[in-house]
């Protein structure tokens, strides 16, 4: 009988901001997430719901727009880098996954925190699993 594959260990720590998007500060909907396992470092970032503010009746009357082509939502991941003080996301090392990552309709922050949710437990199965999401640099 051969030997079980032991799983490593994954740290998940949730953070209060945006990991992507330039346009995150227009956004009502940010989770940031940074999962650590050994020394691969991933952050998972989700945005969405953001207000147009070139929308008629602004800041008065608010109106959403996408963040992309069709989507309210998204999910994204990257490696992290160190900035000095945090592992953020080092946006030009994007991490690709199978989970669903877009959301079209704008009523929907339930489903996007439930998307956010499963490509964290992807990425977290996969590093506890020995994936170390090598990059192309």
């Amino acid at each position: 009988m051969g030997k079980m594959k032991r799983k490593k260990r994954v740290t998940k720590t949730e953070r209060g901001w945006a990991g992507h998007f330039i346009c995150a500060d227009r956004c009502l909907f940010r989770r940031n997430t940074l999962l650590e396992c050994g020394d691969i470092r991933i952050v998972v970032s989700t945005v969405g719901l953001m207000v147009d503010i070139h929308a008629k009746g602004y800041p008065n009357k608010r109106k959403f727009t996408t963040i992309g082509c069709d989507r309210h939502f998204e999910t994204m991941a990257f490696h992290a880098e160190y900035d000095g003080r945090y592992w953020d996301a080092d946006v030009c090392r994007q991490i690709y996954f199978k989970s669903e990552w877009a959301i079209a309709e704008d009523d929907a922050d339930d489903k996007a925190n439930d998307m956010h949710e499963a490509v964290v437990s992807e990425i977290t199965n996969r590093l506890a699993g020995g994936d170390k999401f090598p990059t192309s640099e």
